[in-house]
């Protein structure tokens, strides 16, 4: 789909309506004094001649650790690099995956610079700003003029890195939402809050927000007698890695000191502090959880702008994101899941976020009748989306042609290098050039230890390319 922005979409009296309620929230969140801080070191959003600092520091996110290999998701800045530019990581780059990037994908010659890192291997931006790193990359944009910081997501450890090269004489600014923005948007209660104030509630499932074991138990009990499913959502965790389902029947079969324990195991597992927020909530079923994909400037440049409309690809009950693809949804379910996104990202905007952000769905009902949206999460940062559409923007000249974008994992690749999938894949590689061939690789890092690398896989049709990586990648690798 082409870009769209918010005004082509939604009335001037909607527009206003989420205009006046973000006025509103933003004094209730006193974001006025919370912001200030990070003013000095916040870009205007107009394009200069600086380069731009890549960082794809994941660290900011609970449990994301948890993910096999995703200490070498860091190396997915190179996505987003171009010539000019630097992209920084604490691992080592795949062998052969930067010359594959420049000879055949044609995504420029940014530099890379390997910092040496300070609390383990996840956390990039920490790693920027201490020491000898922070001596090379203050060097490296003062010799350019400054520089823009991009991060994956703009947590504080990024903004101190701007600001400890400001304080070396460097011109150096984030393009990203300050903490208090970034954490209202990844922050599912908070989101909740906000629906509730703008929509009356109409795009949330049944949600409560509990802060004892006790009292999520008895409102579990409760929703039991209403849906079908119910479950708990810890406020900040990504890909549904703070969740938990429960069939209402098990509830109702089973003793509250059976539920309780249950709970509590979940709260342990998840490191629960007494006293924190958690959701407890109406799980809806469905088959269809689509995603918008938005980018928003600084209110005083631009229009919050739709990207893209996208399908995502789920695993197991607690629906864990694995890929996606962009939507095959009829347009009036694409229209209303814009229409919801564009005024949630109006009001972000109010409250000082610029950058990548999306929103996750769910269509309840029909899909080609009578259907309801609700919103599940807003992700406030670049992700597993938006990363492979932004490569296939770098990549394809025009309109985006069916594709899917997913982790592929294969226990028989664990050891196998990226010059040999690439050798084996030939003629299958996807070409800008001509067009021709099937296949994109990135995220590469987990391949020797995991055997996980992501892929995107062209097609004439969406059901051609899912068949690219159900059929034809594993018979090009002789897998079994």
């Amino acid at each position: 789909m082409k870009e769209v922005f918010a005004s082509e979409l939604l009335s001037s009296e909607t527009l206003e309506h989420a205009r006046k309620v973000a006025r509103e929230l933003y004094d209730e969140f006193d974001l006025d004094a919370a912001l200030a801080p990070y003013s000095p070191y916040r870009h205007d959003g107009v394009r200069d001649e600086r380069p731009v600092l890549h960082l794809e520091d994941v660290s900011g996110i609970p449990f994301v650790a948890d993910i096999p290999g995703v200490e070498e998701y860091q190396h997915r800045a190179r996505v987003r690099a171009e010539t000019g530019d630097l992209f920084v990581a604490v691992t080592s780059p795949v062998e052969g995956y930067e010359a594959y990037c420049q000879q055949k994908l044609g995504l420029g010659e940014p530099d890379f610079f390997q910092a040496k890192p300070v609390s383990g291997p996840m956390t990039i931006a920490e790693a920027c700003a201490y020491g000898h790193n922070l001596d090379r990359i203050a060097e490296w944009a003062a010799e350019r003029g400054g520089v823009v910081i991009e991060p994956y997501m703009s947590i504080e450890a990024v903004w101190t890195l701007a600001e400890k090269l400001s304080e070396r004489g460097v011109d150096a600014s984030v393009t990203g939402p300050p903490p208090p923005a970034l954490w209202i948007a990844n922050d599912k209660g908070a989101l909740a809050g906000v629906i509730d104030r703008v929509a009356d509630g109409a795009w949330n499932v049944e949600t409560h927000q509990e802060t004892a074991p006790e009292a999520m138990v008895r409102r579990l009990i409760e929703l039991a007698e209403r849906h079908h499913m119910v479950g708990l959502k810890r406020t900040r965790c990504a890909s549904a890695m703070g969740n938990i389902v429960f069939e209402s029947a098990m509830i109702r079969r089973v003793e509250p000191i059976e539920l309780d324990r249950q709970v509590r195991q979940f709260l342990t597992k998840t490191e629960w502090d007494e006293g924190e927020e958690v959701l407890v909530v109406e799980w809806a079923q469905t088959d269809e959880s689509p995603s918008t994909q938005m980018w928003i400037p600084p209110a005083d440049v631009g229009e919050v702008r739709l990207d893209g409309v996208y399908q995502q690809i789920l695993s197991g009950p607690e629906r864990v994101f694995v890929g996606s693809r962009p939507s095959t949804l009829p347009d009036e379910v694409n229209r209303q899941l814009a229409e919801a996104s564009f005024v949630l990202a109006t009001i972000f905007q109010e409250f000082g976020y610029v950058g990548r952000c999306s929103f996750d769905f769910i269509v309840v009902g029909d899909p080609e009748g009578d259907f309801d949206i609700r919103v599940t999460e807003c992700n406030g940062r670049w992700g597993g989306t938006s990363t492979p559409m932004h490569l296939v923007d770098r990549l394809v000249n025009g309109a985006r042609p069916p594709y899917i974008a997913q982790d592929y994992v294969h226990p028989e690749l664990v050891g196998v290098g990226l010059p040999h999938i690439l050798e084996a894949v030939g003629d299958e590689l996807f070409d800008p050039e001509t067009g021709e061939g099937r296949f994109v690789f990135y995220n590469c890092g987990p391949l020797a230890k995991k055997g996980k690398l992501d892929v995107i896989s062209f097609g004439a049709t969406p059901a051609d390319a899912q068949e690219g990586v159900q059929r034809v990648l594993p018979e090009l690798l002789g897998l079994s």
